[in-house]
């Protein structure tokens, strides 16, 4: 489907020039849109390890404190005693709930900057720009 159609006169007079700085601005929330995106993939990941340690800390408080249990640490499984797991296990979920709270706060900073973008830009430009994802 073709929609191109020629612009009214009023329209023509309507669209507002992009200069140097407008340019800038929208090529700095472009920039800014995609890291947001970034950073919430990266908070959904995050959101999954947690729930991953949530599981295995009720997995550990089951468990025999007698008999080793087995402790992933990057991509390899340790024998550990049932405490020293237990230990570790806070230890990782504290982590985890540090880069979920950093990253969340960047999310946070990065979005009031596109709202103070997207003010100026629509303020100039009106329906003439789309800063919705």
């Amino acid at each position: 489907m073709n929609n191109m159609r020629m612009l009214e006169q009023n329209e023509e007079d309507d669209a507002a020039e992009v200069t140097w700085e407008d340019q800038q601005r929208i090529n700095t929330f472009s920039r800014l849109n995609t890291r947001v995106r970034a950073l919430e993939d990266k908070l959904e990941d995050i959101k999954q390890q947690k729930e991953a340690l949530d599981d295995l800390s009720t997995e550990l408080e089951l468990a025999d404190e007698d008999e080793p249990v087995l402790y992933k640490i990057g991509e390899t499984f340790l024998h550990m005693s049932q405490p020293k797991a237990l230990k570790r296990l806070e230890r990782d979920q504290r982590d985890v709930d540090e880069r979920f709270t950093k990253t969340a706060e960047e999310v946070n900073e990065i979005e009031n900057q596109m709202k103070e973008l997207k003010v100026l830009l629509y303020a100039k430009f009106g329906k003439a720009i789309n800063l919705e994802e």
